[in-house]
C-alpha cells in the first residue's frame, strides 16, 4: 500500500481543542505564536534560533501542507475549540508506514502553558494514532533537561524506553545531548 493512498480523517476534536493539518493561511498565527514563545523554545527547538518573517513561516506551513497531503510527515496544528485561537504545533513525525510507527513532536504557545493543553492535545494525537492510522508504536522523545517535555508522556502512561547518551546536539549547535525516547505500544 502506497501511504498517499490512506484515506483518513484530516481534523479532529478533544474536549477542548480542534486538532487539524496545517493550512496556507495559518503562517500570521503560527508566526505570533512563535514569536511570543522565542525564550521558551530556543532551549530545545532549532527552528527558534532562524530569524524570520511571516512570509518565511507561511511557506514552513504550506511545505506542512503538501507533505500532510502525501503522508511523508503529519504536522497539526492545535487550536482552541471555543476561540479558534492557535495554541499550538504537534504531530506524527519520522514515520514508517510499514510498522506502522509514528513519533509525536510538539511546541506550544507559551501564553497557553500551564493549562494542560498540549497534554490533552498529544493524548488526542496518540488515540488518533492507534485508532485512525493503526499504529503499533508512538514515541516521543525529548531531551531529559525539558521538565515541561518529560512530564507528558509520564502523565499518559508512556514507558521510559532509555535515555540515549549523546544522542544529539543542543538546539543552538553548542553542546552534546542526550535523548530520552517514551513509547507506547498496541
Amino acid at each position: 500500500m502506497k501511504p498517499i493512498l490512506l484515506d483518513f480523517p484530516e481534523e479532529f476534536y478533544t474536549k477542548r481543542l480542534f486538532i487539524q493539518k496545517p493550512m496556507p493561511g495559518d503562517g500570521k498565527a503560527v508566526y505570533k505564536a512563535i514569536q511570543a514563545s522565542l525564550n521558551e523554545l530556543k532551549p530545545w527547538l532549532p527552528f527558534a534560533h532562524k530569524e524570520q518573517i511571516q512570509q518565511d513561516v507561511e511557506a514552513n506551513i504550506r511545505d506542512a501542507h503538501a507533505k500532510f497531503l502525501i503522508r511523508e510527515d503529519l504536522r497539526l496544528h492545535i487550536f482552541n475549540r471555543e476561540t479558534g485561537e492557535f495554541i499550538g504545533s504537534s504531530g506524527l513525525h519520522r514515520i514508517n508506514w510499514d510498522v506502522p510507527k509514528f513519533e509525536i513532536g510538539y511546541w506550544i504557545d507559551t501564553r497557553y502553558t500551564g493549562k494542560g493543553y498540549m497534554t490533552e492535545a498529544v493524548e488526542g494525537i496518540m488515540n488518533f494514532a492507534f485508532s485512525e492510522l493503526k499504529a503499533r508504536r508512538v514515541e516521543i522523545r525529548c531531551d531529559p533537561r525539558n521538565i515541561r517535555s518529560k512530564a507528558i508522556p509520564e502523565r499518559l502512561g508512556f514507558v521510559l524506553e532509555g535515555i540515549l547518551k549523546n544522542d544529539g546536539i543542543s538546539a543552538d549547535g553548542k553542546e552534546i545531548r542526550d535523548t530520552c525516547i517514551y513509547a507506547k505500544i498496541k
